[in-house]
């Protein structure tokens, strides 16, 4: 019984739920149920119950639950203790970040990761989603936080923060556009996108442009290279009534009164960001900023 399939089963009994605990895993159900069912014919006795209202555990289930918890608890423990042996004073965790980014996410976890490894300093650079796996492949960064999960083994991956995206547009016309919901997205039509070079975040660009389409918007041609989508970039454009940018509801830059923020009504486009390392890594320190990014909101 390995720490991960303990980690599981005690997520399943916890959330009383198989989908809940593989949301929490960041497994799919189907592996999640599979890893359940080889667990009980490993000891050879049922484990948990399966019924309508949930999932609990069997009295052999408790009885390993208890167990378990015990293990890991241990098991965090002496990974505590060997920190104190393999952790250097002045040690650097380098972390990639986009330009747009949900402003509590990090600062409280990267709070909470200094005060748990005090030799730890941390240095952070905004750099595009194909930038930052540039960099983590040739050792340049410990942690990505990127608009695309990557494909392989070499990396592992964890989804922390999912944003709907909303429109920004100058504010004669979202008065024009808008209604109690929001605006739809087709009603944009004939309006420019403020767009982003796809060189930075080809899955994401292709994703995004491929819904602009499915609603009868051009994205019109591809921005070179080299151009960054700023924030004063995405403001002056669509200041000039001739376009609209894209921008989650708690975009961090204030609004001047000639701009407006709406929602998608329907939330059709939804911008995901994922913290990406390197699979072989055994640092403690970016395992703990990875813990605390994997903590529920709240």
């Amino acid at each position: 019984m390995e720490i991960r399939t303990m980690r599981a089963f005690v997520a399943v009994v916890e959330d009383q739920s198989l989908s809940a605990a593989a949301r929490r895993m960041h497994l799919s159900q189907p592996a999640l149920s599979q890893t359940m069912n080889a667990l009980e014919r490993e000891f050879g006795v049922q484990l948990l119950n399966r019924g309508r209202s949930g999932v609990r555990p069997t009295e052999a289930g408790t009885t390993l639950l208890t167990e378990a918890r015990a293990v890991l608890a241990r098991y965090e423990r002496a990974l505590t203790a060997m920190a104190a042996h393999t952790a250097s004073a002045g040690t650097v965790l380098r972390i990639g970040i986009p330009l747009e980014l949900p402003t509590d996410l990090l600062s409280n976890a990267l709070l909470d990761v200094v005060g748990a490894h005090p030799g730890t300093r941390i240095q952070a650079q905004h750099l595009s989603t194909t930038a930052q796996l540039a960099e983590l492949r040739r050792n340049g960064l410990d942690l990505a936080l990127v608009r695309e999960r990557p494909v392989g083994n070499e990396f592992d991956a964890m989804l922390v923060v999912e944003e709907h995206l909303g429109v920004l547009l100058a504010a004669e016309r979202a008065a024009e556009l808008g209604k109690e919901e929001g605006v739809r997205l087709d009603a944009l039509q004939g309006l420019e996108w403020v767009g982003f070079p796809r060189s930075g975040s080809p899955a994401w660009y292709d994703e995004l442009t491929a819904v602009l389409r499915t609603h009868g918007i051009d994205p019109g041609p591809v921005v070179p290279d080299g151009q960054t989508l700023i924030a004063e970039v995405k403001l002056a454009a669509v200041s000039a009534d001739r376009a609209f940018a894209l921008a989650p509801p708690d975009w961090s830059q204030p609004l001047p009164d000639t701009v407006t923020w709406l929602p998608l009504v329907g939330r059709p486009l939804t911008r995901r960001t994922w913290a990406v390392w390197d699979a072989a890594s055994h640092r403690r320190d970016l395992a703990h900023l990875v813990s605390v990014l994997n903590r529920p909101a709240g």
